[in-house]
């Protein structure tokens, strides 16, 4: 038998025939990305169910040298968890690990494995009485171990941080097939290195997340939404320092809309709601929680709002009356990516920057663009109170994709050139992956590659950890 037939009936006998896929009508699902743009290979899919078995795979990837692509929801847009085109690679979905182990009110904690859906650790946190934060578009099919891998960040940050300031404990398998339990429950743990940080955002390329200790806080009392038109970006930036000057913690979401936004979902979606009859420059989406009651959470948003016009910092704002009001304009949220896609590709980019910053950069690079590319369309949204701006780029009206996305370099390198000089981040939150990897070289310094190589030689000598992947 060859080393590859070898391998493969090693990790029949750990897992069983039927979780060891190698057909290719089996192994699709697995290797193409969320956004429809690269389809690699696999010498096998493997679906572990339980910790041991991950463990005991990654001895068998050790012993014969195989790469490993941890999985988990395959929702990432950075090729993350995609494996190239070579063939030498086996996916490990952790797909079947998806118990919720243990949940503690007192402690205000739930421990979970990897493959634990987020939208079902949101409803098991909500039936206990608490609420589990995070929240993004996908949580109805990412995972809580992509969620760590990539460091998430969602609509909640401002409150609640990252996936990372959400995270006590994890359990990690690896590289040589060892089983690291760190699923402490504690708030204050200073005994050495934080191996937990060291593992979240790494992308699955120093080891597996299988298990985590996460977070959970008290269910408000009540949320309340509103939408507010402005002229800029630069009001919106004087909105968020009125807002949080006087809600203060109960200010939860902050998300900034350019008009082109809301005007492509209403082409692409046009059953959702249309708050304003007359288009505006900017919009910002808000979502205000109290601890105490309804009554308290909208007389205080009511009054901030009022105090926004006053200040003529606002042009109109609707105030949702009913949860049916609030999901509608979270709804014009969270469909500019699925708007995008129906309209066809673009490039985006998940930047960060110094929230001071935004409305400069945003007038620069729009203008550099558009003297670059003339006609291309901007998209532009995101999560303003913590600095992230998803900043995507569409085609000009005619152009093809095919033609518009042979540019992708020229206007990547314009954004991120822009980006760096502003002093932020080209990822904010969805990762490096394979596709921004030769950004994080040119933009990192040299010695930060240095001693990111370092950290991965020492965990990961064989090199068999999502190789390809950030360095």
């Amino acid at each position: 038998m060859s080393d590859q037939a070898d391998f493969l009936a090693a990790c029949r006998d750990l897992l069983g025939d039927a979780y060891v896929l190698t057909e290719d009508a089996d192994t699709a699902p697995f290797l193409t990305d969320w956004r429809d743009r690269f389809t690699g290979k696999a010498l096998a899919v493997l679906r572990p169910a339980t910790v041991e078995q991950v463990a005991a795979i990654l001895r068998a990837c050790a012993q014969w040298q195989v790469p490993v692509v941890p999985q988990g929801g395959n929702t990432g847009l950075v090729l993350g968890s995609i494996p190239d085109a070579a063939g030498t690679a086996v996916v490990l979905s952790l797909a079947r690990l998806n118990s919720i182990r243990a949940l503690d009110p007192v402690n205000r904690t739930i421990t979970v494995d990897a493959g634990c859906i987020l939208q079902t650790i949101q409803e098991a946190a909500s039936a206990a009485g608490c609420l589990f934060p995070l929240s993004l578009a996908a949580e109805g099919s990412c995972t809580i171990g992509g969620n760590l891998a990539t460091n998430a960040g969602g609509t909640a940050v401002l409150r609640y941080g990252n996936t990372r300031e959400l995270c006590l404990g994890l359990e990690v398998v690896t590289p040589q097939g060892e089983i690291w339990s760190g699923l402490r429950g504690l708030r204050k743990d200073n005994t050495g290195y934080d191996l937990r940080d060291l593992y979240i955002g790494a992308e699955g390329t120093l080891g597996i997340i299988t298990g985590a200790v996460m977070k959970l806080y008290p269910q408000p009392k009540a949320c309340i939404t509103a939408l507010a038109a402005m002229p800029s970006p630069a009001h919106a930036l004087r909105l968020l320092s009125l807002m949080q000057d006087h809600c203060g913690a109960s200010l939860t979401g902050f998300e900034l809309m350019s008009q082109y936004c809301l005007q492509l979902v209403a082409e692409q979606f046009p059953q959702l709601p249309r708050p304003f009859a007359e288009a505006h420059g900017q919009y910002v989406l808000l979502e205000l929680s109290s601890s105490q009651s309804e009554a308290h959470a909208v007389e205080l948003l009511e009054a901030s709002i009022g105090a926004a016009l006053e200040d003529e910092l606002i042009e109109d704002a609707v105030v949702a009356s009913s949860v049916a009001q609030s999901e509608g304009l979270w709804q014009l949220r969270e469909h500019i990516p699925l708007a995008q896609a129906q309209a066809g590709k673009n490039i985006k980019h998940d930047i960060s920057l110094p929230i001071s910053c935004i409305a400069d950069f945003i007038a620069v690079t729009d203008a550099a663009l558009e003297s670059a590319f003339p006609g291309c369309q901007l998209v532009c949204f995101g999560h303003l109170g913590d600095g992230n701006l998803h900043y995507n780029v569409a085609p000009p009206p005619g152009m093809t994709d095919r033609d518009f996305l042979a540019n992708q370099d020229a206007i990547n390198r314009i954004v991120h050139d822009q980006v760096h000089g502003f002093g932020g981040s080209i990822s904010a939150e969805h990762g490096i992956g394979a596709l921004k990897k030769d950004d994080l070289a040119r933009y990192k310094s040299p010695l930060e590659l240095q001693l990111m190589r370092a950290v991965k030689q020492a965990l990961d000598p064989q090199n068999i950890m999502n190789p390809g992947k950030i360095l």
